[in-house]
């Protein structure tokens, strides 16, 4: 009787843990950034820095799980918006299943953060882990070669050679840059729904073949020998494109109002900053604009100005503005010194040269600059051509959205055509 009264407690304790877990909102998270600084050889060690925003609205902690087979040691856990330390501890799978994080493995380990605050309703809480994983399975000496050979499920990555090594080979298609201390830097976006099974080999430089990075002065000068002088980008620093967190998401509006509504999120991080000043596009006009503080929730003040009036309330826009010259000013607190803020933007664009009704078809033909961009179709619209390769999804509502990353530093021109439904 004893232990049948024990097994059926036990079973309702059980019921009770997985009806509170499955009451809790799924954790979240987007803008994921990792970079592994490998350590030296032999140590199995490499030093990680990890960027990732917590999404879910309400949340008071974000999870970030262990792997298994790897030791680690917490260095710090930062507020990005205010540059502040934060709790941290590591807690099992229960633990975290019970607080916050429902759909955690029972079997893993995870930092618990504190969050500085609440996650706001249609907010973020950026949080940077600083730790050192030990791991002779994904990063080992292999002859006088060095290997690192991880599966990294997050979607932008970095990893940095131990000073004094080469790049030998790498997988994955990569960018590589020397940094200022002579490291060499391998990083990449992952634009697929998979892990990127990465493999990188590194070997040691002969004595005192160190390279090192020259300046950049943005001159340019021309090669020697006979035929047109070409100008090669002597001093180009590479800008590590997974790095860049700005992102843009465009939703369309019935094509024959030519006007689509976007938001753009962007980081400022420059001490003493406190505008951000949007050019509208030659072409293009802009209306209803509003700005939020991902970080606290609040709504920031905008303006509207054109031509004279931005010179006379002290815009610097890198040039003369002239009568068709627009911007859109979104004012908000000075950033403080190591703090920063991420903004949200919304405005509405029209723009009938770039966005048209062709007939029973529309078409969206623009270029993107950024690395990560977004096109959601006009309700009521299929999909029946797109140009550059994008990851297609239905949204709950059922409009088409394609989604555009784009690893390279150079823009790319959207060619997107759809038919009514």
């Amino acid at each position: 009787m004893i232990r049948s009264a024990l097994a059926t407690l036990a079973l309702a304790s059980t019921l009770s843990f997985s009806a509170l877990a499955a009451q809790q909102p799924p954790q979240t998270q987007t803008d994921d950034y990792t970079r592994y600084e490998l350590q030296e050889r032999g140590s199995g060690a490499f030093h990680i820095i990890y960027d990732v925003t917590a999404t879910t609205a309400g949340a008071r902690y974000f999870y970030n799980g262990i792997r298994a087979g790897a030791e680690e040691e917490v260095h710090s856990v930062t507020d990005l918006h205010s540059g502040q330390p934060l709790a941290w501890e590591v807690v099992d799978g229960a633990h975290a299943r019970a607080n916050g994080h429902p759909r955690a493995s029972l079997d893993s380990r995870f930092i618990k953060v504190t969050l500085a605050r609440p996650v706001p309703e249609g907010g973020q809480g950026r949080v940077r882990i600083d730790k050192t994983y030990w791991d002779h399975e994904s990063y080992f000496d292999d002859g006088e070669d060095i290997v690192f050979d991880r599966s990294l499920g997050i979607r932008r990555n970095a990893v940095v050679l131990p000073l004094g090594y080469e790049l030998v080979s790498a997988n994955y298609p990569v960018q590589v840059e020397t940094e200022a201390d002579s490291r060499i830097r391998v990083s990449f976006m992952n634009p697929g729904p998979a892990g990127v099974p990465l493999r990188v080999r590194a070997r040691p430089l002969q004595s005192g073949s160190a390279a090192v990075r020259p300046p950049s002065t943005g001159e340019r000068v021309p090669s020697e020998g006979g035929g047109s002088p070409v100008r090669a980008r002597v001093n180009y620093v590479v800008s590590e494109r997974a790095f860049e967190d700005r992102d843009i998401t465009y939703f369309l509006q019935q094509p024959q109002t030519n006007s689509f509504r976007l938001f753009h999120d962007y980081t400022e991080s420059r001490e003493g900053m406190d505008r951000y000043v949007n050019i509208v596009r030659a072409g293009s006009s802009a209306s209803d604009p509003e700005a939020y503080n991902l970080d606290t929730g609040a709504r920031l003040e905008v303006e509207q100005l054109q031509g004279a009036a931005i010179t006379a309330k002290g815009i610097d826009i890198g040039g003369e503005a002239d009568a068709g010259t627009e911007v859109v000013v979104i004012w908000f607190e000075p950033v403080a010194e190591g703090a920063s803020t991420r903004l949200r933007i919304w405005e509405t664009y029209t723009d009938p040269g770039r966005y048209v009704l062709n007939g029973d078809d529309f078409v969206w033909d623009r270029n993107f600059g950024r690395a990560r961009n977004t096109v959601v179709l006009p309700e009521g619209w299929r999909l029946t051509a797109n140009s550059i390769p994008g990851i297609i999804d239905e949204m709950e509502d059922g409009r088409t959205r394609i989604q555009y990353i784009n690893p390279r530093p150079d823009g790319i021109q959207v060619f997107v055509r759809g038919h009514r439904r």
